[in-house]
């Protein structure tokens, strides 16, 4: 490919709109362009990369015994209904009518209907196990489409179902693609961490987030310092902080004019957080109340909480008037004398502390002396609290550590919860009828461009691993006006394409910063100059992207030299 025949348009300043990096060096490389919110056009040279991950994706799966098929986008709405999904997935999902009033969904994934086109063809354990994978459009109408391609609302995914005839065997499907994703983000030259995760509105039982770490990152990630344990903060486990013993003190009100925080009230009894007891209020999407209690210095996990409630897809803070009919005050709350029937979460840690200090559900008022195992009536004690670092470790007792990064994959184990709603079976050895044994592997195409970008990168623009490059090689002339320097660039870009490098002329007759700042914008891991040196002296200059190394060497020996620095990268 010639610089002169390739559509990339860069920019030389950054669009307004692009707040993250990934966003803004994309739209400035050339290789994105807005349609709309949340929608984009992918350019040749980020469609490149694009097809060099999927590439890599396909070579994983198929070597794991995936076989790639193609689902229709537009999903019929009764296989939602059928798993129960429909009225309760969201408002991400975009529906819509056909002309005959049939209500159909533009796919956010595909359980269901994988499970309908199994379900009508595999009958016997013998055909067992099965593994089908698309790399396919999602469609999820985000609330706030944002940060490029890393929260869109048309994306790329793969995703891959796993069908078995028990447990055992889902566990041996749920290994393959673990180890399949290890090795798809070891060759794209990704640093990575695959960490426990919550399986959200998908369902099902264990899971792992494979997460490119980058500290802009949306995921907050524990991970331990003295054992391979990491989590999502969202999932992380947490051991039970015992309170050091003491005697048991008389409830005692105390008023507290004016401190309707945590941190107040914790100023004015002159009491560390950690003696304190922080209530948090919430609303489901069925408006049913749900109170929470923490210790004062942690924060609530609401996922963890939605967890534990039947058909509840998300939380809202509770309105006032719904927490006061329930006996509450606003910024003043306890259990104590919260009316029957209100679902009431305690954290497992509060329920260790002693003459702590909580809400009286007066306004004004609190209680100090508060012990709750013994004034906290009809609560559901668990661990509901967010992890925070140098938390104890639930696996060896380390210290936890945090860090962020950016969920590009995720696996999960789903078990029956779809082969049983949709009646998807099998017969067994024994001729008896059983569900399929469920699992769902997923990962975002373009979000793993993105992730790449904000974790390679430095001022002047994206240093792409080889891997997935758009091209690994740029040969740039300084004066592509000379002919003799055009010549001997043609020459090694010929000879680079004939030892299977994938590589770029930039034949342009712009001046040699351009393309040097071109170069250095778009992210070419190795860029080979031919100057006058190279007429002159026989002198070509090579220089890594990542490390600004120079390398001299002649124009006959230039291909081989390339091949060999990117052999090390």
């Amino acid at each position: 490919m010639r610089t002169t025949n390739l559509y990339a348009p860069t920019l030389r300043e950054t669009p307004a709109e692009a707040e993250v990096r990934s966003h803004q060096l994309m739209l400035r490389a050339g290789m994105i362009r807005k349609a709309a919110g949340g929608l984009y056009t992918f350019l040749p040279l980020a469609w490149r990369t694009i097809k060099k991950i999927e590439q890599i994706i396909r070579e994983e799966m198929d070597a794991a015994g995936g076989q790639e098929v193609s689902m229709p986008i537009m999903q019929p709405g009764e296989l939602w209904m059928e798993s129960g999904r429909w009225p309760v997935y969201g408002a991400e999902m975009i529906r819509v009518k056909d002309r005959h009033g049939r209500e159909f969904c533009l796919g956010p994934t595909h359980e269901e209907m994988i499970t309908a086109v199994v379900r009508d063809e595999v009958r016997s354990y013998k055909q067992l196990p099965l593994m089908l994978y698309q790399i396919q459009n999602k469609y999820r109408d985000e609330r706030r489409p944002r940060f490029g391609l890393m929260r869109s609302r048309e994306f790329i995914m793969k995703d891959l179902y796993s069908f078995d005839k028990d447990v055992e065997g889902m566990n041996v499907s749920y290994q393959k693609m673990y180890d399949a994703y290890t090795n798809i983000y070891n060759r794209m030259g990704l640093d990575f961490r695959p960490v426990e995760a919550d399986n959200g509105a998908i369902g099902g039982g264990h899971s792992h987030e494979f997460t490119v770490l980058a500290e802009s990152g949306e995921s907050n990630i524990a991970y331990c310092d003295s054992c391979d344990y990491a989590a999502s903060d969202e999932k992380a486990e947490l051991k039970v902080i015992k309170a050091e013993a003491e005697e048991l003190l008389p409830l005692e009100k105390k008023a507290t004019p004016g401190a309707n925080t945590i941190e107040l009230v914790a100023d004015m009894l002159q009491l560390t957080l950690e003696k304190c007891i922080k209530a948090v209020a919430f609303q489901t999407d069925k408006d049913e109340l749900i109170l929470a209690f923490v210790r004062g210095d942690h924060e609530v996990n609401e996922v963890k909480i939605i967890n534990q409630l039947e058909d509840v897809l998300e939380l809202r803070m509770a309105d006032e008037d719904v927490i006061v009919a329930a006996g509450g005050c606003p910024g003043y709350m306890s259990p104590i004398g919260i009316k029957e029937g209100v679902k009431i979460f305690v954290d497992a840690t509060v329920m260790e502390m002693y003459n702590a200090c909580a809400g009286a559900n007066e306004k004004d008022v609190h209680y100090i002396n508060v012990n709750p195992k013994r004034d906290f009536k009809d609560v559901i004690v668990s661990d509901i609290r967010m992890v925070q670092a140098d938390d104890v470790c639930p696996h060896c007792g380390g210290t936890l550590k945090m860090t962020r990064g950016i969920e590009a994959g995720q696996v999960f184990t789903l078990g029956t919860k779809y082969s049983e709603a949709m009646h998807a079976t099998f017969l067994d050895e024994n001729g008896k009828e059983k569900p399929f044994q469920m699992g769902c592997y997923g990962i975002g195409v373009g979000r793993t461009m993105a992730a790449a970008i904000e974790q390679n990168n430095d001022e002047n623009g994206i240093i792409w691993p080889k891997a997935i490059a758009p091209f690994e090689v740029v040969v740039v002339p300084v004066n592509a006006k000379n002919a003799d320097q055009l010549k001997i660039a043609e020459d090694i870009y010929n000879e680079l394409k004939k030892q299977g490098v994938d590589a770029l002329l930039d034949d342009r007759k712009d001046r040699a910063g351009v393309k040097f700042k071109d170069a250095d914008l778009i992210g070419y891991p190795l860029r080979i100059t031919v100057g006058p040196k190279a007429v002159d002296e026989d002198s070509v200059e090579l220089k890594i992207r990542r490390n600004g190394d120079m390398t001299v060497t002649t124009r006959e020996e230039a291909a081989a030299k390339a091949v060999e620095l990117l052999a090390a990268l």
